[in-house]
């Protein structure tokens, strides 16, 4: 009994650094938030009811939750092909194109959306190449719109979805495909009716990680889209650098948190943790 104990309090003490890293990272921050929400300008659920009840901000919730899905969409159905050609490409391209990718997500991200400012303007060599091969007679609006924040957080969210789909597809056994063939199936009946089944744990893992991180994001939104795109980054940036109202602030801080929290216990409610990670 006493080596039991002594083994218990031996892990205990491991466990400590971490336990106060998360205390004071996440948990102290959240109750802070929470507690200015509730009490400033004064005490009560006010900032909540006015935030929920302006047509304004409920049109940035909108906004940030349908740019979200569009960008989850978008990046679900290019990171599939791309996971799957990782998959079953030898192994010396599948290094190169994973270095490309660690690449991408190593590079500074304000680097990454300045980079496709400049591709993305009016004078960018995006337009000038399709003006140049004769496609368009003037130059695609792409910028300061949705088709420019889609294009932005698509492109930095792709990483984030390949990898856990290439774990997953990665760990299917191609005799299962190669049986389905056997039986009759087409390529089509085999890609929708045995390898995204299949893949469809890493795909929704892939895909609640892309859309959290999207309701969250500001500097590509705010660098590549407009006024009328706002996200809800960016309107607590405002409330908390530019009108100084941390009551605001930190109830659209603690909304965007519940319903973070929601969608990750409804993915755990319905796939698991095993079944996420491919096993």
């Amino acid at each position: 009994m006493g080596n039991v104990r002594s083994v218990r309090s031996r892990n205990f003490a491991l466990t400590v650094p971490a336990l106060l890293l998360l205390v004071v990272f996440f948990i102290l921050p959240v109750v802070s938030l929470l507690l200015r929400s509730v009490m400033e300008p004064e005490l009560g659920l006010g900032n909540y009811k006015a935030l929920l009840a302006s047509t304004t901000y409920l049109k940035i919730f909108l906004n940030t939750f349908s740019v979200s899905a569009l960008v989850t969409v978008v990046t679900l159905a290019i990171g599939f092909p791309v996971a799957w050609a990782l998959a079953i490409m030898p192994t010396r391209w599948a290094s190169i194109v994973f270095a490309v990718l660690l690449l991408s997500m190593w590079t500074n991200l304000l680097t990454r959306t300045y980079a496709w400012m400049v591709l993305l303007q009016r004078t960018g060599v995006i337009n000038k190449t399709l003006m140049g091969l004769g496609l368009i007679s003037e130059p695609l609006p792409l910028v300061n719109n949705l088709v420019g924040v889609t294009i932005g957080m698509t492109y930095i969210m792709l990483p984030f979805i390949i990898l856990p789909l290439y774990g997953v597809i990665r760990k299917i056994d191609p005799a299962i495909l190669q049986a389905a063939a056997l039986c009759g199936a087409t390529r089509w009946q085999a890609l929708t009716r045995v390898l995204i089944p299949l893949a469809a744990p890493g795909m929704v893992a892939g895909a609640l990680m892309v859309f959290v991180m999207s309701l969250g994001y500001f500097v590509t939104p705010a660098l590549l889209g407009g006024t009328a795109n706002m996200m809800l980054a960016e309107l607590i940036a405002q409330f908390v650098q530019s009108l100084v109202n941390w009551g605001m602030g930190g109830a659209a801080a603690l909304v965007l948190l519940v319903v973070t929290l929601a969608l990750y216990a409804v993915q755990l409610r319905l796939f698991g943790t095993a079944r996420m990670e491919g096993r």
